[in-house]
């Protein structure tokens, strides 16, 4: 199986397009105020236009309001929603697009218990527990991970070039997902490091 791949808080055009020249599956957009990768809508916009075809849009979003999620629908027109606060099922469920839930991960977290309360999720997201909701570049005990899941995994949490291939090969998630690990600076993307971290998951897929 080829792990899909997902580079977050994206904030430039030409960072996106780098992913997709890179091999990314996704891009992820982050509408949560308080996090340096934040976007507002018409920034958004231009990043997913400046995207070539097959290269999906994720909007993330921490304990928003359902008006603000609603904009972002109705104007970024993202291919799936992500859920990163303390959203409860039916917020998540209500917007009539694809989802991912995320759980931060520390000890004493019951993972496959937290995640099947959201039985409508297109996939579980396992990021590492820090303030502020990711993009800390701290990663967490893989082996919190169940190795029977009823969705979809995607791994995220301090992930680099130096150990995405030890992560794949440890987890087998179907995704993984990266931020600080490929920046030069927060928010800024640089597309060399995106290179290398996406042939170091195609490693180990082999």
């Amino acid at each position: 199986m080829r792990t899909r791949v997902k580079i977050c808080g994206i904030t430039r055009a030409k960072d996106a397009v780098a992913a997709a020249e890179a091999g990314a599956d996704a891009v992820g957009l982050v509408f949560y105020p308080p996090s340096p990768r934040f976007l507002s809508v018409e920034k958004a916009i231009e990043v997913r236009n400046a995207l070539p075809p097959f290269v999906q849009t994720v909007a993330l979003f921490v304990n928003a309001s359902r008006s603000e999620v609603d904009e972002v629908l109705a104007r970024v027109r993202p291919s799936m929603l992500q859920f990163h606060g303390e959203e409860t099922p039916a917020f998540c469920a209500g917007f009539s697009v694809p989802w991912l839930k995320a759980c931060r991960v520390r000890e004493g977290v019951d993972l496959l218990e937290y995640f099947r309360s959201y039985p409508g999720a297109a996939g579980w997201l396992a990021d590492a527990f820090v303030e502020g909701y990711g993009g800390a570049g701290k990663s967490f005990d893989w082996s919190l991970v169940p190795a029977e899941r009823d969705r979809p995994l995607v791994l995220s949490g301090g992930l680099t070039r130096q150990n995405a291939a030890e992560a794949v090969r440890k987890v087998r998630p179907w995704a993984v997902d990266v931020s600080s690990g490929v920046e030069s600076a927060k928010g800024i993307k640089d597309a060399a490091m995106i290179e290398a971290f996406i042939q170091e998951v195609k490693n180990a897929d082999v």
